[in-house]
């Protein structure tokens, strides 16, 4: 494996060249077609930087070189945030960089997918210690197969999901069809974010790597490590398997702050890069573990009214509920897309439900302080706050208050020491 990463500073554009070209002198791309796999704008890291080093690297070499936008079930990117997203203007889109291609991932569009194998019931047992068994197709973009190879480009953060984003992730949600998609968010749910979140191997990305094995289109990957928005800490390239896990690594001792005491009220401020609660949900996910029993996240976004613009009528329909709410009544339940059931645990954190009185009890409050209506909050099992009545200084410094203050909320996850 190719890379390096640091603990004190960030890489600089230099070291960056040298990690690609030395990525590019072992794996030689000259006549090939090279499709790369990158995250949407709800994901932090300098694409902009890696798309121009790439076409600048392997541009004239290769056949091809196009980009495909790993959107799981996220809204399509319009074209002008796809060139916010790498950096370009429509200017350069139509002039130097006219024959690169960037697709967004067709995940509502079934002719857009092919079968690539099944994982037996027998496999999932065994993947899952067995938790779960049942025969699971696996379907992705088909659009990998019109390329010789095939190499993933994004960050790696901790998951409420898989435990850490990254590596084979961008293939399975990134680009693939329902079945695995909602198969191993609800197997997650079931585990519950709370034991998932911040591990490095887990269950879900057991089934994830072996939904992956069945990609017989060569596969490389770019791991990223990202700080802030922007500042890129590490950067490793390898197999999809290799660069995750030593991207992992150095994301568990960047994105996990440890704390003393658990907090009574969280407010996480989310960035704009989340544009409805589907996505602004991380920082219910990232601060769950911080939470003292009884206390509250406040996802604080004024700039999001949608609960999810993908997914937001099903919500509407079943509600923000704990796993148990769903399992305890799974007659009820399991018609709907197991990967919206899984958003609706996660967001509402660990609980229990009682069938014979029908009372559902979470361990935490969650609220939204966003341009949602009170009405809608209430109708899908969620707090309301008004946004304005919020003054983020007052929240400031109150740490030993058992308050808390996560500026730009979302990919730092919080966890206690015990």
């Amino acid at each position: 494996m190719i890379g390096t990463g640091y603990l004190d500073r960030t890489l600089t554009e230099a070291e960056v060249r040298g990690i690609v070209a030395q990525a590019f002198a072992t794996h030689d791309m000259t006549g090939k077609r090279v499709l790369f796999i990158t995250p949407d704008a709800t994901r932090s890291g300098p694409l902009d930087l890696m798309f121009r080093v790439f076409y600048e690297t392997i541009g004239a070499q290769v056949a091809a070189l196009d980009y495909l936008i790993a959107l799981g079930t996220h809204m399509a990117m319009s074209p002008a945030a796809i060139n916010k997203l790498f950096g370009l203007t429509a200017e350069e889109r139509g002039g130097k960089y006219a024959r690169v291609n960037i697709f967004n991932h067709e995940w509502d569009k079934p002719e857009t997918f092919k079968q690539i194998g099944i994982i037996t019931a027998d496999e999932i047992a065994s993947l899952t210690d067995g938790l779960m068994r049942m025969d699971v197709p696996v379907t992705i973009n088909k659009k990998l197969w019109e390329y010789d190879q095939v190499i993933i480009c994004g960050p790696t953060f901790p998951h409420e999901v898989v435990g850490f984003s990254g590596g084979n992730k961008y293939f399975f949600p990134g680009v693939a069809g329902p079945e695995v998609i909602n198969f191993s968010h609800w197997l997650g749910a079931v585990i519950t974010s709370w034991k998932v979140i911040g591990t490095k191997f887990t269950p879900v990305r057991a089934v994830i790597n072996k939904a992956a094995s069945f990609i017989d289109v060569p596969k490389l990957c770019f791991s990223m490590v990202v700080k802030g928005h922007h500042d890129l800490v590490g950067l490793y390239f390898g197999t999809p398997e290799d660069a995750y896990s030593a991207a992992a690594d150095l994301s568990a001792q960047h994105h996990i702050v440890y704390v003393e005491r658990p907090f009574k009220r969280v407010l996480s401020v989310m960035p704009e890069l989340y544009d409805d609660i589907w996505t602004a949900a991380k920082g219910m996910y990232k601060l769950e573990p911080a939470v003292a029993d009884g206390g509250e996240v406040i996802i604080y976004a004024p700039h999001i009214n949608e609960i999810s613009y993908t997914h937001g009528k099903i919500l509407d329909e079943i509600g923000y509920h704990c796993r148990d709410y769903f399992l305890k009544q799974w007659d009820r339940f399991q018609h709907y897309p197991w990967g919206v059931l899984a958003h609706s645990t996660h967001v509402s954190g660990v609980g229990e439900y009682d069938v014979a009185t029908g009372t559902e009890t979470r361990r935490i409050k969650v609220t939204l302080a966003t341009g949602v209506p009170r009405e809608r909050c209430e109708k899908v099992n969620l707090g309301y706050l008004d946004p304005a009545s919020i003054n983020l200084d007052e929240w400031k410094g109150r740490e030993d208050e058992g308050i808390l203050l996560v500026p730009r909320a979302g990919e730092m996850l919080y966890r206690l020491t015990s």
